[in-house]
Order: structure tokens, then C-alpha cells, then sequence
């Protein structure tokens, strides 16, 4: 299955969306997903080793998707992917909303859906309306 990685500056905040996500996929298997939120010492922010951390765990060799919550994570994400092994291969960085998108790739992985698939869910999230 593809991994998830939710990256937040907040730990509370990966873990909730995480959670839900999981919790909205319904029972049975569900994809791996992992929280990387905040720093090291517990405070705000984006710690790059825990991304990194993150994506090697949720990494089955069906690829990692990684969604952020605002610029500097996805700044820490960047880096990571060009710095080339500090990520498994094969993981995407996805541009979504960070609660919307992550229910949304959650729920694809967990059906068995591959990367791209699962980024396209992610993505179309952008699309849901509230009024």
C-alpha cells in the first residue's frame, strides 16, 4: 500500500488529522500513515529528521505521499526530496489541502490505490465546496 505522511508544525495537529484520516477510512486495513509534526524537542515547527523518520516508516515500496500544512513545511519536504536518499524512492510531495487531502489519500491507499491515484484524490480535494 502507499504510505502517508502527514506534516504539520503542530504534533497535535499531525496526529489529530491523522487520526481522523484513519478513523474515516473505515474499518478493516488501512494504509500506513504517519504524524511528523513539530520538532524534535516538542516545539513548532518542521523537523526535517522527523519527516524523514516518517516516510521510512510508512514506506511499503508502493510509494510515500507526503502533505503539508503551510510554507515552511513544504520547504523541509523539498529539500529532503532533493537531497535524494534522505526519503525512501518513490515518494511525492502533494499539493492538497492538509485535513480534506489526507482523508481523502488515506481513504485511496487504503483501498489499494497507487501513488498517482491516490495523489489525484488528494488534489481533488482542492475541489470540495462548503456552501
Amino acid at each position: 500500500m502507499v504510505g502517508i505522511v502527514l506534516v504539520s508544525h503542530s504534533a497535535a495537529v499531525a496526529e489529530s488529522v491523522a487520526e481522523l484520516a484513519t478513523g474515516l477510512a473505515g474499518g478493516g486495513v488501512t494504509a500506513p500513515v504517519a504524524a511528523a509534526g513539530g520538532t524534535a524537542d516538542g516545539g513548532l515547527g518542521t523537523s526535517a529528521e522527523l519527516v524523514s523518520q516518517a516516510a521510512f516508516a510508512v514506506d511499503q515500496g508502493a510509494g510515500v505521499a507526503v502533505l503539508m500544512d503551510l510554507g515552511s513545511a513544504v520547504l523541509t519536504v523539498k529539500a529532503l526530496l532533493a537531497e535524494g536518499d534522505e526519503l525512501p524512492e518513490n515518494t511525492r510531495l502533494v499539493d492538497a489541502p492538509f485535513v480534506e487531502g489526507a482523508v481523502a489519500a488515506v481513504v485511496t491507499a487504503s483501498a489499494g490505490a497507487d501513488l498517482a491515484a491516490v495523489e489525484a484524490a488528494a488534489k481533488e480535494a482542492y475541489t470540495y465546496r462548503k456552501e
